[in-house]
C-alpha cells in the first residue's frame, strides 16, 4: 500500500510539474513571465550556438595550420543542441516550448529490449575473459584504424590513417604513437608519405583516463553509471549523449580489464535510447552486429562481431588490437 501511495504522489508531483510548463486550455498565447523566459532560454542557446561553431572553426583553423603540431585522432565530435532555423522571434520562442517540453516528456524513452539483451550478453562475454596482471612500468598497445574531417586547407576531404599507440600504464612516462597515413589529403605537418609509419611523442595527458584510472572504476553498474553521469553532466543534469561518448572511449583499453569492461556495456544498458543494427561495419568494412544510440550528436554505431561478440571498433573507428607490453615500440605476443 505504501508503495502504490509513493508511486501515486511521484506521478502526481510529475503531472504537476507538466501543468506548470503548459499554457492552460483557456490560455491561447503564452504568459508574459513565461514568454520572456522561454525567449531568454532560445537566445542563450543560439549565443552558445554561435560561440561553439566559431571556438570550432578557430581551432580546426589553428590545428590545420601550425606546421608538425597536427596529431591525427578519431573525427571530432561538436555538440550541437539546437539548428539554426531563421524564424520570428515570437515563433522561435514558441519553437523552443515545445523543444523544453518535449524533453521533459521524451526524457525517459522505453528502452529496446532487444538491444538491452544484446548488451547483457555482450556484457557476459566480456566479464568472462582472463584478466592478465599488468606493471606500472609496462604500456598499454592500441591500434586502431580511425578518420579525421580535413578542412581549410588544399584537397580538403577525409583522410584515413591507421595508428598504434603505447601509453604508460600509470600514464606518468611519455608513450609513441605511430600514424600511417592510408588516403586522403596531406596535412602541414605530414612529413611521411602515405603508407609510411611517422612515430610521435606522447606527453603524459591528464585528461587521457589512464590504465590504472580505468582499473579503479566501481564495476557495479548504477555505481559506474552514476559516476559517469556526474563526470559528464552539466551541474544537476545528466547528458546521457556525453555518457555514451565517454563509455565508447574506455571501450579500446577496458576490453584488457574483463570486468569493468563488463560493467561498461552494463551501464551503457541503462541508458535509454539503444537500437540494433543488424548489418553493421566497422571503419575498416569488418561486418558485424551494431549498437546505437540516439542520444549521441553523432549517432556513432558500435560494433560487434556477430559470433563471437567481441567489439571491433565503430564505423567511425575500427579496433585492430590491444595489449600489454614492456617495451615502446613492442607488439603483443598475441
Amino acid at each position: 500500500m505504501k508503495r502504490e501511495q509513493h508511486v501515486e504522489r511521484v506521478e502526481g508531483l510529475e503531472r504537476e510539474a507538466l501543468a506548470e510548463l503548459l499554457p492552460s486550455p483557456g490560455e491561447p498565447v503564452l504568459s508574459s513571465d513565461r514568454h520572456d523566459l522561454l525567449r531568454d532560454h532560445l537566445m542563450r542557446e543560439f549565443t552558445q550556438e554561435i560561440q561553439e561553431s566559431r571556438e570550432t572553426r578557430e581551432t580546426g583553423h589553428a590545428q590545420a595550420t601550425a606546421p608538425g603540431a597536427h596529431e591525427p585522432t578519431r573525427r571530432p565530435r561538436p555538440r550541437r543542441r539546437f539548428a539554426m532555423i531563421a524564424v520570428p522571434l515570437a515563433t522561435a520562442v514558441v519553437v523552443a516550448g515545445a523543444v523544453i517540453v518535449g524533453t521533459v516528456v521524451s526524457s525517459s524513452p522505453e528502452p529496446d529490449r532487444r538491444a538491452v539483451d544484446l548488451l547483457n550478453r555482450i556484457a557476459t562475454v566480456a566479464a568472462a575473459k582472463t584478466p592478465v596482471s599488468v606493471r606500472d612500468d609496462q604500456y598499454v598497445y592500441v591500434n586502431f584504424q580511425g578518420s579525421l574531417e580535413i578542412t581549410d586547407v588544399p584537397d580538403s576531404g577525409v583522410q584515413v590513417f591507421r595508428r598504434a599507440d603505447w601509453i604508460a600504464v600509470d600514464g606518468k612516462r611519455v608513450g609513441l604513437a605511430r600514424i600511417t597515413v592510408l588516403s586522403g589529403p596531406n596535412l602541414p605537418g605530414d612529413r611521411a608519405p602515405k603508407g609510411v609509419p611517422e612515430d610521435m611523442t606522447l606527453s603524459a595527458d591528464p585528461n587521457v583516463t589512464t590504465y590504472r584510472e580505468l582499473e579503479a572504476l566501481p564495476t557495479d553498474p548504477d555505481a559506474l553509471l552514476k559516476k559517469i553521469y556526474a563526470d559528464t553532466g552539466n551541474g544537476d543534469s545528466a547528458d546521457r549523449g556525453q555518457a555514451l561518448e565517454r563509455i565508447g572511449d574506455m571501450l579500446d583499453t577496458a576490453t584488457l580489464l574483463p570486468e569493468v569492461n563488463a560493467a561498461l556495456y552494463r551501464a551503457a544498458a541503462k541508458i535509454p535510447g539503444v537500437s540494433v543494427v543488424d548489418n553493421a561495419k566497422d571503419l575498416s568494412g569488418r561486418p558485424g552486429i551494431g549498437l546505437r544510440f540516439e542520444d549521441r550528436d553523432d549517432h556513432d554505431t558500435w560494433v560487434f562481431d556477430k559470433k563471437s561478440l567481441a567489439y571491433l571498433g565503430s564505423d567511425e573507428s575500427a579496433l585492430l588490437g590491444t595489449g600489454i607490453v614492456d617495451k615502446v615500440g613492442e607488439t603483443p605476443a598475441s
